[in-house]
């Protein structure tokens, strides 16, 4: 494995406030995960999740392979070698550069995340296969145009080239006066025919009061949880071609067989929608 020639750069950048006194999304996923990147209110608001969502540690588990899942997928059977992976969190093994780089060695990933200790800790992230490349960029999808504007991304992905882009678990944390559908649209509309968009989306469809009290808790300490139900997650895809099975529970998009566990859940017992549509 190799570094980037720019990672000095990314190791001079000045000091940052982590915020470490309020939760931060990539944080409490890291709590849910088991990881050990996140702090007392990181903690705090994971517990507040768990008592109102009891299986929340579960659907972070779901999510996470969903993402390993459709990976592979863009890799193996679409081809894809560019990626762009926005709400990247803290780095938990495998990354998406590592899925894809053993299938694809040459294959491109950015990824983007405006938690401050997702910076501190992209050493991982861009440990890319010499024959690739990895970047990681600071950067908030409230700001699409910024993120398509980097330099850095520039200098990783051929935005002439078929991208993949990949949003999981992240557009429910937009904050509620930033429209996310035009959001997607406008980094949509910047890669060419042939890319993709793969995202994951909590939904209210099935457990109404606890995610209206998951929002509740998140509300009070200054972040938002925005569940919406399966036709406005539908809308993200609106002008692309789905892939099949099309918009699914997370565990039931292409399960894998071999997960443990994978087939003891009910349709309605993951509150998370996942799906992969191409651009034509």
């Amino acid at each position: 494995m190799a570094e980037p020639e720019d990672w000095m750069a990314v190791k001079a950048a000045p000091p940052v406030e982590l915020h470490t006194d309020r939760p931060h999304a990539a944080r409490v996923y890291d709590v849910l995960l088991g990881g050990k990147t996140n702090y007392p209110a990181d903690r705090a608001a994971a517990e507040q999740t768990l008592a109102a969502l009891p299986n929340a540690a579960m659907i972070a588990r779901q999510n996470r392979a969903f993402m390993q899942r459709a990976a592979r997928h863009l890799a193996a059977e679409a081809g894809i070698r560019q990626f762009l992976d926005i709400g990247t969190g803290i780095p938990t093994s495998p990354n998406l550069h590592e899925v894809v780089q053993a299938i694809a060695p040459q294959s491109r990933i950015v990824y983007a995340d405006n938690d401050p200790i997702v910076l501190a800790h992209s050493r991982a992230l861009h440990t890319s296969h010499r024959d690739g490349r990895t970047a990681y960029i600071q950067a908030d999808l409230c700001r699409p145009r910024e993120i398509l504007r980097n330099e850095q991304l520039r200098r990783t992905l051929d935005l002439d080239r078929p991208i993949a882009l990949t949003l999981v678990a992240v557009l429910h944390w937009l904050p509620s006066d930033h429209d996310p559908y035009a959001i997607v649209g406008e980094l949509l509309d910047a890669f060419p025919a042939g890319s993709f968009l793969a995202l994951t989306h909590v939904t209210d469809d099935f457990e109404p009061d606890a995610l209206e009290e998951v929002s509740e808790n998140f509300q009070a300490k200054g972040s938002h949880v925005n569940a919406r139900g399966k036709d406005e997650v539908q809308r993200f895809f609106d002008g692309l071609e789905m892939v099949e099975p099309g918009l699914q529970v997370v565990q039931q998009w292409r399960p894998d067989p071999v997960e443990l566990g994978a087939d003891a859940f009910g349709e309605t017992d993951i509150p998370l929608y996942a799906g992969v549509a191409r651009k034509n």
